[in-house]
């Protein structure tokens, strides 16, 4: 997903979604050095995420062991 960076407002960054709608996104998730008017990419991280549960499921797995 692709959003666009319409304005700063204190703590936050409104965004312009694909559907045209405005959303606050605060402004600890904006890369530093974004502007006004810069396109964010938003993606799924899919090697992240599998490495991620697979440690989760080790975890819960030395738990019950």
């Amino acid at each position: 997903m692709k959003v666009i960076i319409d304005r700063f407002e204190g703590d936050y960054a409104v965004v312009e979604l694909p559907d045209m709608t405005m959303v606050d996104m605060p402004i600890s998730l904006i890369p530093e050095g974004a502007r006004e008017g810069d396109v964010l990419v938003i993606s799924i991280d899919i090697d992240e995420t599998a490495k991620r549960k697979e440690r989760i499921k080790n975890l819960m797995d030395d738990l019950w062991e």
